[in-house]
């Protein structure tokens, strides 16, 4: 069954509220942060159904730590946090073996002639069980065991944590430091085909290859601080994975999975190829000097700190490093931590993540497919058994199987989509192929569904069928042989919100005649502009909202200006009113405007309070029956461009002391200041009779002393509140 449709999309960052858009999931990286359940994803952004997962054991933990299989084909599963073993036979029976007295099992493994080894923490001791007895079999002082690999010729090599050292412990059981790292951890060991041991570091994500005691080389140092997991293939190949948390910090349960997947950038050999939008991260850490490594004789560096986990990097990789030594990454990720790695014969590698408890299949091609999800926290270890692919968890300590057959049905959940409003569903539509394919859908108003939140329900007429609400989510069954599905799509119509008008100014300009004024009376003049903003966002003082006053001195212009803006991207024009005090209408100034700002002769207003209202409306985006207008008024804005006029008594003069008396008063504003000049000399203030110069009629009692003999020239001045000043002299004798 095919089912197609064509849809007008337009890009979202453009969009208007009366457009209807779609939500469409199209490619690998928006499928991805869904939620699988028996369903796969390849790269191609194809969802189908997963390989079967069975549950092979529940252990009953809380992680598996270790997996590990003898020449019988037994299975051993060594856990945390209560440090149990467990064996499950060829038969399928299964059954706990030793439990040790320390918290974790994080290694195990078994050697040619079958003994089983089994690494602890946090006092890092390891033993060898048999007969259900286990035996201390070495103590190395350190605090973790991380890894164990056995050689053919029987010789156990162990990996520990503070130190980070290799040590060999041989047949006989005498155990020695096979090769000090200088790392805090070695956190993965493994041997290669020529029977040498490959060692994993942290914190500073070195690979080594050690090929005798006291001599190793560097394969690799990563740019991630631990290597966590190491393949070595016949021909030489060594397939690695690196992390970018600190094992050590694993103690407890394994790093929570993360609840979206974001990129993942595939590599081919010599180019790097993004297939997603993102790049990978920068360097975590500084690189080491790993100079000691090729030198046995060189003292040890000492073990540096590990580095915090950060978000938004590279998070892990997967390397592969070739027999001639070149190294090509694989696989890269920002949102998960690769934990362990299981390689075909055919190049094909599979990765289990904390992603859900994931694993995924890269094939010889670069191409990147989800396997399986198991839904647990982590799939901690991946083991290609006799059994099959088995993949171990933590959250719950599962064991599961991946079966060569597809599971019968699966269901897949996508992310929750956010349309920024309440909206109304259109038409779903998507492309399907083999079997069946059932969608359905669910709406609500919470971030996350609840059970606020409507059943699912599947659409009619191609059409959804669920509540108009702000969030929508999907939900597809496949079941069938072959059952496809991809190219989903979702349209809807947003509701259309009201823009806001944040704040309305209201101030003065000069003309160019008054220029030259302005600038001369700058540090005399009561330059003053007040705004007003949307209630939502204005601060809130013990002041108030004062008025606001504008003066003009000549040719001044008066500024309105606004800032609005609509939360749906919508354009917008604006209108701008006006009224006085003592009005009671508005009175329409400019319509339709594109404009944030209108500039004014001054001289259009009269002296007084004035009050100015901005309307912004969307109607440029929106139908007439749906559009939405916003409006603001600013504070009283007082309009004075009148001085306050002066009255000034005949001087009562006494020898060489004067005294003289000045009436001010303004029609429009309060007074602010007063100020008298001597012949010319420097302005000195006076303040006003009652104590404060405050009102719009003001008494001033000028008092001079040491006034010499002859005629001298007394020049006044009162500043109102507008900045207008208003003169006055008088003539002592």
């Amino acid at each position: 069954m095919m089912r197609t449709a064509v849809l007008l999309v337009v890009t979202a960052g453009v969009l208007s509220a009366s457009t209807s858009t779609a939500w469409e999931m199209n490619t690998y990286s928006d499928l991805a942060r869904g939620r699988f359940t028996g369903v796969s994803l390849d790269r191609d952004g194809r969802l189908a159904l997963a390989p079967r997962l069975d549950t092979v054991f529940s252990t009953g933990q809380p992680v598996i730590w270790s997996v590990a299989q003898a020449p019988d084909g037994s299975i051993y599963l060594g856990t945390g946090h209560r440090g149990r073993l467990y064996r499950i036979a060829p038969s399928g029976d299964s059954s706990l073996i030793w439990t040790s007295d320390q918290a974790e099992i994080f290694a195990v493994t078994v050697d040619l002639q079958g003994a089983v080894y089994a690494g602890t923490a946090p006092d890092g001791k390891v033993y060898r069980i048999e007969n259900g007895q286990a035996k201390e079999v070495f103590a190395p002082k350190a605090k973790y065991i991380w890894s164990l690999a056995a050689d053919a010729n029987g010789d156990l090599f162990v990996g520990t944590g503070e130190p980070g050292n290799v040590y060999r412990v041989a047949k006989n059981g005498v155990g020695e430091l096979y090769y000090d790292s200088g790392q805090a951890h070695i956190t993965a060991l493994a041997i290669d085909s020529k029977g040498q041991v490959l060692a994993g570091s942290e914190p500073n994500g070195i690979l080594y290859r050690i090929a005798a005691k006291d001599k190793a080389s560097v394969l690799y140092d990563s740019t991630l601080p631990e290597i966590r997991s190491i393949v070595p293939m016949p021909d030489g190949t060594i397939y690695a994975a690196a992390l970018g948390g600190s094992l050590a910090n694993h103690a407890g349960p394994l790093t929570n999975a993360l609840t979206s997947l974001g990129s993942v950038i595939v590599t081919a050999p010599a180019t790097s190829i993004t297939v997603t939008d993102s790049q990978a991260g920068p360097d975590l850490k500084p690189k080491p000097d790993t100079s000691k490594a090729t030198v046995a004789s060189q003292t040890p560096a000492t073990a540096t700190t590990a580095l915090t986990e950060l978000s938004g990097v590279e998070k892990s990789a997967l390397y592969r490093i070739n027999p001639d030594l070149t190294v090509e990454t694989l696989w890269s990720s920002k949102d998960e931590n690769a934990y362990s790695l299981a390689v075909q014969p055919d190049g094909v590698v599979l990765l289990s993540t904390d992603g859900q408890g994931r694993v995924y299949r890269l094939t010889s091609d670069r191409k990147l497919a989800l396997l399986v999800q198991t839904n647990e926290g982590e799939a901690t270890r991946l083991l290609a058994s006799s059994k099959g692919l088995l993949a171990a968890t933590a959250d719950m300590g599962k064991l599961y199987r991946l079966e060569e057959a597809t599971t019968p049905s699966g269901t897949y959940e996508s992310p929750v989509h956010d349309s920024n409003s309440v909206a109304r569903w259109g038409r779903i539509t998507w492309r399907s192929s083999g079997g069946a394919v059932k969608l359905e859908t669910r709406t609500g108003n919470s971030t996350r569904p609840d059970n606020t939140w409507s059943d699912w329900e599947p659409p009619v007429n191609d059409r959804v069928k669920s509540p108009n609400a702000r969030y929508i989510q999907w939900r597809a069954t496949l079941s069938g042989t072959g059952a496809a599905l991809e190219n989903i799509s979702i349209a809807y119509l947003p509701q259309n919100n009201p823009p806001v008008v944040r704040s309305v100014s209201v101030t003065s300009q000069a003309g160019s005649t008054a220029a030259q004024k302005t600038a001369a009376t700058a540090s005399n003049s009561a330059a003053y502009s007040i705004t007003v903003t949307d209630g939502a966002e204005a601060p809130v003082t013990s002041s108030g909202t004062p008025s606001q006053t504008v003066s003009r001195t000549g040719g001044s212009q008066i500024l309105v200006s606004w800032q609005a803006d609509d939360p749906d991207g919508d354009k917008l024009t604006y209108a701008l009113y006006f009224r006085g005090e003592e009005e009671q209408q508005w009175k329409l100034l400019r319509a339709n405007m594109a404009e944030n700002s209108l500039l004014l002769d001054g001289d259009i207003f009269a002296d007084g309070r004035y009050y100015f209202r901005v309307v912004a409306s969307d109607r440029p985006s929106n139908a007439r029956e749906s559009a939405k207008e916003a409006e603001q008024t600013s504070a009283p804005v007082l309009i004075d461009n009148t001085p306050p006029v002066l009255k000034i008594s005949a001087p009562r003069r006494t020898d060489r002391h004067v005294e003289v008396e000045v009436e001010a008063e303004d029609a429009t504003s309060p007074l602010r200041r007063c100020e008298y000049s001597l012949d010319a000399g420097p302005w000195m203030p006076v303040e006003a009779v009652d104590g404060v110069t405050d009102g719009p009629h003001e008494n001033f009692h000028i008092v001079l002393d040491g006034v010499r003999p002859g005629e001298h020239l007394l020049v006044v001045r009162v500043f109102d509140s507008g900045g207008n000043a208003g003169l006055g002299k008088t003539v002592l004798r």
